[in-house]
């Protein structure tokens, strides 16, 4: 096998789990937890000092559809009865948007997991589920921890399940990229997952490739997994990196922006 096809050992636990230790962790990484039987994530940024920026719905509205699916899907705010908050970060139940946390409101019980960048095309097609990885490099520590520290203090929109949630924020605060065009997903891997899954059960034309229900399981998986890699925010071609600064500064839609490519060096802060 030729040197540069083969799995290091990093790679191939990394199929397994992105599980870490709390004293593995660095500030500017990119965290994520398990919710409600492993059917979400959520994600943040830990910042050092045992605390993590991180994006939100108040309670009851995290997945933000307005329907009685936001019964089943539970906020990603802090939750501590209101007669005894975190000692931390007090009463966050009602809180919404950019908001910090200490480690442990952010798992709210949950394991810890550490999202991967950079990651080999192999890797993230072997990484089945949505949400754990992206071929797209990271930004320095320090680009990363002042688009944190900067959205806390600004926001980052209004929360969208698909265009605009907590593992967007993550990625954006990571990379600095933001999708420019009108599509109906935005960087997250979870609703990229979500769509790709539906393509691959609604491809009703594949279904005369094959015979048989092996084949025709074989077929909607390659869909799944060409759709998520299309997808990736280290693939797509609609990305511009663009400064922390300028989302306050001009708020308005993208659509219209060439895709030239913004050098995070010349970030203010940089």
């Amino acid at each position: 096998m030729p040197e540069s096809s083969r799995w290091t050992m990093q790679e191939m636990a990394g199929v397994l789990s992105n599980k870490i230790p709390k004293d593995g962790l660095k500030p500017g990484d990119h965290i994520y937890s398990w919710r409600n039987a492993y059917l979400y994530a959520h994600h943040g940024i830990y910042v050092g000092n045992g605390m993590v920026i991180h994006f939100t719905r108040a309670a009851g509205q995290e997945i933000g559809t307005g329907t009685v699916l936001d019964r089943f899907i539970f906020s990603s705010s802090p939750s501590h009865p209101s007669d005894s908050p975190c000692p931390r970060c007090g009463d966050q139940s009602r809180t919404e948007g950019v908001i910090s946390s200490c480690l442990e409101c952010f798992l709210c019980g949950g394991e810890l997991y550490l999202f991967k960048y950079g990651v080999s095309p192999a890797l993230f097609i072997a990484k089945t589920r949505g949400g754990t990885c992206t071929t797209a490099p990271s930004d320095p520590p320090e680009h990363v921890l002042h688009r944190a520290e900067f959205l806390l203090q600004n926001g980052f929109g209004v929360y969208n399940i698909f265009k605009n949630n907590c593992e967007d924020f993550a990625i954006y605060c990571k990379t600095g990229l933001l999708v420019f065009t009108n599509v109906s997903v935005g960087r997250s891997g979870q609703a990229t997952s979500f769509l790709a899954a539906t393509t691959a059960i609604v491809s009703s034309p594949l279904r005369f490739l094959t015979t048989g229900v092996s084949g025709l399981a074989a077929v909607g998986y390659g869909v799944y997994c060409i759709s998520r890699y299309v997808s990736d925010i280290g693939v797509r071609r609609d990305v511009m990196k663009i400064p922390v600064e300028r989302l306050i500064l001009c708020p308005g839609p993208l659509e219209s922006e060439p895709t030239t490519i913004i050098d995070a060096s010349k970030e203010k802060g940089s």
